[in-house]
């Protein structure tokens, strides 16, 4: 009888030490507020949430958020509105959007897309998407491309893009693409999505899909060039479509294609890894990665989409590009015209977040998550 006591007794503080392991283990990351500037509860961009992508497999995707009505940037939020989620936001978040009251973040390792109230950051429910990896919206609706089947294996089925109701938060219907959907844009009645094929580096896919929204359907597939990524539409009736290239002797290019046609009608051969429209200009930057040399090529660079050249200024002026490991995500104030810049650094440790002014002037910069990547503007 003393034995089994004896036993009994072993198993529960086992039991303890094991459960006192996992309440540390499942301690909140704490939020961090840092100042930056002074309050400005006029300005019209009120803030912006950055969304930090976190290493594939270490489950450290994160949310910040810039406040400009009191001037802190409030890094990693997500954690401190929701401390009952103890895996955090997941792993690798892949975009993020605003659409009326909801903050919508696409996890695209957790195959989910996280919905939060877009004011406080509370989390409302998540979507499970399978793979998914952009976001945008119209009519009521939430579109998101997703790649389907296993990270990286080369048979994976062809991607889907999923429609969503953003009222019910449920999938209505969805529709295949081609191989590895990435960004999409709508003009109109039309949804343009970015086919890349990355999965299969020798068989890239070139097309980007057009559906037709009223009838969910492919009408068509424009046939563009290999490994295709971002999307961006302009005001006037024009998207930018970039390819990757093959990181070989294939480089990257912009190709500029008329929805009234859909037909390409510009291509800039010139290295662009991301861009944002704003009015007349598309701001860009390259981080184009060669497998011969074992580096990346990085370039900054601004195009005039209504005269369709790209512009002798640049929008960094003072030498702060040179301080930039890694380019990673840009955006740009409607109203003030400051860019945002956030560089990635080495991947694995906090990135940095840099605000220039029009001039191109360095204004102010602070740490962020690891891989800051996407930007949702807040504005009045």
């Amino acid at each position: 009888m003393k034995a089994i006591t004896r036993y009994a007794c072993f198993l529960l503080i086992l039991l303890s030490s094991f459960l006192g392991a996992c309440r540390k283990d499942l301690q909140v990351i704490p939020e961090e507020l840092v100042g930056i500037l002074p309050a400005d509860p006029s300005r019209q961009l009120q803030g912006f949430y950055l969304v930090n992508e976190g290493n594939m497999g270490m489950n450290k995707a994160s949310l910040d958020y810039m406040d400009f009505s009191t001037g802190v940037y409030r890094r990693n939020m997500y954690n401190q509105m929701n401390p009952a989620q103890v895996n955090g936001l997941g792993d690798v978040a892949n975009d993020v959007g605003i659409y009326g009251s909801k903050l919508y973040v696409v996890v695209n390792i957790s195959n989910k897309v996280e919905v939060m109230d877009a004011k406080s950051g509370k989390r409302i429910q998540q979507i499970n998407v399978t793979n998914p990896r952009y976001i945008t919206f119209k009519d009521g609706k939430a579109y998101v491309s997703a790649y389907l089947g296993q990270v990286g294996v080369p048979d994976a089925p062809n991607g889907v893009v999923v429609q969503i109701d953003t009222a019910s938060l449920k999938e209505e219907k969805r529709i295949e693409v081609g191989r590895q959907p990435e960004e999409m844009a709508v003009v109109g009645q039309k949804l343009y999505v970015a086919n890349s094929g990355g999965y299969t580096p020798l068989n890239y896919d070139t097309r980007v899909s057009v559906i037709d929204l009223n009838s969910f359907s492919v009408v068509k597939n424009i046939d563009v060039a290999i490994n295709l990524h971002r999307l961006k539409a302009d005001k006037y009736g024009d998207i930018y479509v970039t390819s990757r290239g093959n990181y070989l002797d294939i480089h990257s290019k912009i190709y500029v294609i008329d929805t009234k046609t859909d037909l390409i009608k510009t291509r800039f051969d010139i290295g662009a890894s991301n861009l944002v429209i704003d009015d007349d200009i598309a701001y860009f930057y390259g981080s184009e990665w060669s497998s011969n040399t074992g580096k990346f090529s990085l370039s900054y660079g601004m195009l005039d989409v209504k005269q369709e050249k790209i512009l002798n200024t640049k929008f960094i002026t003072d030498g702060t590009d040179a301080k930039i490991m890694i380019p990673y995500g840009i955006a740009v104030d409607k109203y003030t015209k400051e860019v945002f810049v956030t560089d990635a650094r080495d991947y694995v440790s906090p990135g940095v977040l840099y605000c220039f002014d029009p001039a191109g002037k360095k204004k102010w910069s602070v740490v962020t998550g690891d891989i800051p990547a996407h930007f949702a503007m807040v504005y009045k």
